[in-house]
């Protein structure tokens, strides 16, 4: 069946934010190998040049990087690299989002905040 995500991103795009995952679950480690391109392109059935491609968004990002002739390892301070992207994504993608919403549904800042807060108070 190979790696596919039905969100319509790209699989190398899936398989840099999977690594992400693995790093921000703690499975991989600050200092720690990487699968080699070759066992993810064999694991998700996918062509080793999409695995590469993949990897070396990361590369390019430092948040991994190559050792000559030993493979791929996780970069110091990839954990909070991760994080700080992740935190910049979810920004864009449902905080700006949700402000032009409520906007348009004349919900101010302290409705909104008073909106998050009961949700907070349901779930606890």
């Amino acid at each position: 069946m190979g790696f596919f995500i039905e969100d319509g991103r790209p699989i190398f795009v899936q398989i840099a934010e999977r690594i992400e995952n693995d790093i921000l679950e703690g499975s991989l480690p600050e200092e720690s190998q990487v699968p080699s391109t070759n066992q993810f392109a064999s694991f998700y059935q996918i062509n080793p040049a999409t695995a590469a491609k993949g990897v070396n968004l990361l590369v390019d990002e430092g948040i991994l990087y190559k050792k000559r002739g030993i493979g791929m390892f996780v970069a110091a301070g990839a954990c909070t690299k991760v994080k700080e992207k992740r935190k910049n994504e979810f920004y864009k993608q449902y905080v700006v989002k949700m402000m032009q919403e409520a906007n348009k549904l004349g919900i101010t800042t302290t409705q909104l905040k008073e909106m998050i807060e009961r949700r907070d108070q349901t779930d606890g």
